[in-house]
């Protein structure tokens, strides 16, 4: 390595250290003090600037609208209407938007091509909800087999969670699963087996496409997936409109 080479490298080195201590000094500091914490104990982001300063940091970290990835979803966000299990909307009820993380939404659209080659689609009932609904659920429910502990924040509040089915594409009725969504029995149980053979293959049909692309499963919920907290991923508290206007 000739003295030239050496001096290249000594200067790209400066310049990677430079970047980090920027961050490190300013951009850092600056997330960390727009950051709120919840009565919970746990900090979130509820500022438009916050979220784009992470996306400074990690571009995986892009919220995606989902429609615009996977041309063809059909969407049924329950939340935004009153059927659902509190029977009210928990969303505004113009809501016909719905997001998950790049790396998350990418997976989801090998899914879905996959299944087209079967002739079907998805169905979404829910993706990102904002951390304030998740205290929500909470203090309804307050079983974490079901709602997620405030105290940690959920896949969801993170963009990283989404609730779903399959649908024939030419009909667009959906797969029995046996149950409908946010059934909170153990008919809803992946390890539930005493359903009709068409049934658990409609669920296993989901599991597997689900899995192979990288999603993991909830036990008592068969339609919900959620994708792995590998980049540390912030829980949100941001409202859809704000989030659309930043996925185009």
């Amino acid at each position: 390595m000739d003295v030239f080479q050496i001096v290249k490298i000594a200067k790209r080195l400066h310049i990677a250290i430079t970047a980090v201590l920027f961050f490190s000094l300013f951009v850092l500091p600056a997330c960390a003090q727009q950051l709120k914490t919840s009565s919970y104990g746990v900090r979130y982001i509820t500022s438009e600037k916050n979220y784009r300063q992470t996306l400074t940091l990690d571009s995986n970290k892009k919220m995606v609208e989902l429609k615009q990835l996977l041309p063809g979803l059909i969407y049924e966000l329950h939340y935004a209407t009153n059927g659902n299990f509190v029977k009210q909307p928990l969303y505004p009820t113009n809501t016909n938007h719905t997001f998950l993380r790049l790396p998350a939404a990418k997976a989801l659209q090998k899914v879905q091509t996959e299944l087209k080659q079967k002739g079907l689609g998805l169905k979404i009932f829910d993706a990102y909800r904002p951390y304030s609904v998740t205290i929500k659920f909470w203090e309804l429910i307050k079983d974490e087999r079901y709602v997620a502990n405030p105290a940690k924040g959920s896949g969801h509040n993170r963009g990283l969670a989404v609730d779903l089915t399959i649908v024939d594409l030419k009909t667009g009725v959906e797969l029995d699963m046996g149950t409908g969504f946010d059934n909170f029995t153990d008919t809803a149980h992946h390890s539930f087996t005493q359903l009709s053979t068409t049934v658990l293959q409609n669920r296993k049909l989901l599991k597997e496409v689900m899995l192979k692309h990288g999603f993991n499963l909830l036990e008592t919920e068969w339609w919900h997936y959620y994708w792995p907290n590998d980049r540390n991923y912030e829980v949100l508290n941001l409202d859809f409109k704000k989030l659309k206007k930043f996925s185009n």
